[in-house]
């Protein structure tokens, strides 16, 4: 079953159930991904899916950090609730040595096709292949400090 099939079960069983906090979410999720294929004038896969729900769990983080810092605990766990149901639809994350070690094998693949070492100002090339290859298996911001970390002189 596909991803988007998947949500929009979930969307008429949160429904059936009456929790509207679920559904508010799934229906946010929902009018995301519709809203990228309106505007690509495309039909997502599983992995555009996912791109759109990696987002939206960043902006939930980033609500609730600006939320804790104002104080308002009410709003900041309302968007933890949100960010719970969304975490749902991504595939298992990788943890920091997976992340670490997917991270060496590019970096020494990519080193080997250029006969040389990466540098630092490789970095944008680094992070293509990364994004490429571990987009909604692992945050993105733990994968840049990782290629930080591996192309340091």
């Amino acid at each position: 079953m596909a991803l988007k099939d998947r949500i929009t079960d979930d969307m008429k069983a949160a429904m059936r159930a009456k929790d509207s906090a679920r559904l508010g979410a799934i229906r946010l999720l929902l009018a995301a991904i519709k809203q990228r294929e309106v505007d690509e004038r495309i039909t997502l896969d599983d992995a555009g899916v996912i791109a759109v729900v990696d987002k939206l769990l960043k902006q939930r983080r980033d609500a609730i950090a600006a939320y804790e810092q104002a104080g308002r605990t009410d709003l900041a766990d309302k968007e933890r609730a949100e960010a719970a149901v969304l975490e749902a639809y991504l595939p298992a994350r990788l943890d920091a040595q997976a992340v670490n070690e997917a991270v060496q094998a590019i970096v020494a693949r990519l080193a080997s096709e250029w006969g040389r070492a990466p540098t630092p100002a490789d970095m944008g090339k680094l992070m293509a292949a990364a994004k490429a290859e571990l987009s909604g298996r692992a945050d993105m911001a733990q994968v840049s400090a990782a290629v930080k970390a591996a192309i340091a002189p």
